[in-house]
């Protein structure tokens, strides 16, 4: 079954950061789900495990097709149109397919290929079943390419892809959350505003003052938490991303393409990137450090 091998794949040393910032998203959400559903009324477990069934399902939508849709999406992947693009890309893309799937069987089937229009030569893998590579991938040598393509396999094949569908629907749920207090304190202040105006006079001066200053402070302790919450989650998901890239070279050095590996981190270490792949690169460990380990792999 799919949830269980899903399981069983993050459920890796390299994955204990990110796996603490999950459980500490389901915490926060779950308190959440209960200080609305029992603020008033005696405490009962069943609001708690409601809570951890309700974010369960929103992990389940992310898994899904629709969540997989999202995320390329929101980082402006589509198939490939162009004729030529595609007739060079294909048989290469299904050589080192079919070499990862021979070296590990659980490498999904049914993964399709994505292009991107940036011209920094990369790629990505997201979800369970989408390689996203950029337009400047396809101006490198073939062997690069191939070795480029059997890193984001060795992500596939991991189950890492799918961790990052998982903590991007947390973060949506948790965002949502602060959102939705943000909103709460807007109204309130304007609610506060209003009052004071009518009052009028000294108190409804001491009470617009009251009303000034408990929107700043609110909005101020907002305002840090979520900027603690985010570095936080982004330290932890991090230090995972960046043991995970190793293990995923290691699988592209397990395909035979170790040395290609190696001459496309050397390449690229100097190439600047923008918008998502600069994100992607802060992720990932430093290159020199990428290429020490392969070359102890030999």
């Amino acid at each position: 079954m799919y949830i269980i091998d899903f399981f069983k794949k993050v459920a890796r040393k390299s994955n204990i950061p990110v796996i603490i910032y999950l459980v500490l998203n389901t915490l926060i959400i779950t308190f959440v789900f209960y200080f609305f559903a029992c603020a008033n009324t005696e405490f009962n477990p069943m609001v708690i495990i409601f809570g951890i069934m309700a974010y369960m399902i929103s992990l389940m939508i992310a898994l899904s097709p629709f969540g997989e849709w999202v995320l390329r999406f929101q980082t402006g992947c589509h198939k490939i149109k162009d004729e030529e693009q595609l007739a060079y890309i294909e048989p290469i893309f299904r050589e080192v397919y079919r070499n990862a799937q021979r070296l590990d069987p659980e490498v999904p089937d049914d993964v399709e290929l994505f292009i991107n229009h940036d011209q920094v030569p990369n790629a990505f893998a997201t979800g369970r079943k989408t390689i996203c590579i950029t337009e400047g991938l396809l101006q490198m040598p073939v062997g690069q390419i191939k070795a480029t393509l059997a890193h984001e396999f060795g992500h596939l094949a991991h189950k890492d892809t799918d961790l990052i569908l998982v903590v991007c629907v947390g973060n949506m749920i948790v965002s949502g959350i602060i959102l939705g207090i943000r909103i709460f304190i807007e109204i309130l202040h304007i609610v506060l505003s209003i009052v004071s105006i009518i009052w009028g006079g000294s108190e409804g001066l001491t009470a617009r003052i009251a009303s000034a200053v408990y929107h700043l402070l609110l909005s101020v302790s907002v305002s840090v938490l979520s900027y603690a919450w985010t570095k936080l989650g982004i330290l932890l998901v991090m230090k995972s991303s960046r043991e995970n890239e190793f293990e995923a070279d290691e699988f592209a050095y397990d395909l035979g393409y170790g040395n290609e590996l190696c001459a496309l981190l050397s390449t690229i270490k100097g190439t600047p990137s923008t918008g998502l792949f600069a994100n992607l690169a802060s992720s990932h460990p430093d290159n020199e450090l990428r290429i020490q380990r392969l070359q102890e792999l030999r």
